[in-house]
């Protein structure tokens, strides 16, 4: 016989017995596997009726993850024209709001043209005008009408835990709350009971309240009634704990503000000591400061003493506002 047929043959055994220890190897692996596998289901199984809540547990970890995305979603709903001056509680069209920014832009560039100030004055002092003092005015009475709901909220969701406690509905609460208190509160339960009497789930209305008054508080408070809505629970005791935490909020920004008060007041007064030079001097010497508006030096003086001050008085807001 040929020694190439016999060395061919040697190989092929070889490659043979090779291929059955590897196939016996895997398919040991693999029993390895599936004894694990079955393992952990066991285990799993145990642990299941060992701990009946884990169900709950994880459709209540479901339920506050929904929550955060439909949270994201509402943040930049909130950042709309229209959202705004619903939040401001007015109640003009965007179209409306944007023409009368317009128009106030408009006509201090005509007056700074009138006077003869430069273009590029004119053209700046118009856009503060039209597109920074309108959405102030808005931000302003966003913070006014929230202070006030605010107010009064920890004791409107006391008289919740009270009537639920006492036997009446949670619809039957919100409307005696809507009844009695004040403005916006009032008028925003009022709103989130119209909703629930139409149809809309307590959810969505809960979300629309958010929308309408986008504070933590209120978050909490949608939060809290959504997943007891969905889980179950005490109703009672979740709002009580909700309404001492608030309570503990409002007294920790009371204190922050009057330990800031002293920050806040210097702060006014340095922001306020140069526009009230600047107006005593032009009244009692016109000539000696007509010259920051009439010299092309004392306007770009003017102009980078307003961006230092506009800086500084940032600066200083940053630092002594505080947000719990």
């Amino acid at each position: 016989m040929d020694s190439s047929l016999i060395f061919s043959g040697i190989i092929a055994l070889g490659i043979v017995v090779l291929g059955l220890g590897l196939a016996q190897k895997d398919s040991s692996v693999d029993n390895k596997r599936i004894q694990y596998v079955s393992k952990d289901k066991e285990g799993a199984l145990k642990r299941k009726q060992a701990d009946p809540d884990a169900d709950r547990r994880k459709k209540l970890l479901g339920n506050i993850k929904d929550l955060e995305i439909k949270e994201r979603q509402m943040r930049k709903a909130r950042l709309s024209t229209e959202a705004k001056i619903e939040q401001a509680g007015m109640t003009i069209t965007p179209l409306n709001f944007w023409m009368f920014s317009i128009g106030i832009g408009v006509f201090v560039a005509l007056v700074l043209f009138v006077i003869g100030q430069p273009f590029y004055i004119a053209l700046g002092a118009a856009f503060a005008a039209g597109f920074g003092f309108p959405q102030w005015v808005l931000k302003f009475m966003i913070g006014m009408r929230q202070k006030k709901f605010i107010l009064e909220f920890a004791t409107s969701i006391e008289v919740i835990v009270r009537g639920v406690k006492s036997g009446l509905p949670l619809n039957e609460c919100l409307k005696m709350i809507g009844r009695e208190a004040i403005e916006p509160l009032g008028g925003e339960f009022r709103r989130l009971v119209d909703q629930t009497s139409m149809g809309v789930p307590l959810d969505q209305a809960l979300a629309k309240l958010f929308e309408r008054m986008p504070l933590p508080e209120v978050s909490f408070f949608a939060i809290v009634l959504s997943i007891q809505q969905k889980a179950g629970g005490n109703l009672s005791e979740a709002l009580q704990n909700l309404a001492t935490v608030l309570r503990s909020r409002k007294m920790m920004r009371e204190k922050i503000n009057a330990l800031s008060s002293e920050a806040k007041a210097s702060a006014m007064i340095i922001g306020a000591l140069p526009i009230a030079v600047c107006v005593m001097v032009s009244i009692t010497s016109p000539s000696y400061m007509s010259l920051l508006f009439t010299d092309p030096t004392g306007r770009m003086g003017l102009m980078v003493g307003l961006g230092m001050m506009g800086t500084g008085i940032m600066v200083m807001r940053k630092m002594i506002n505080f947000e719990i």
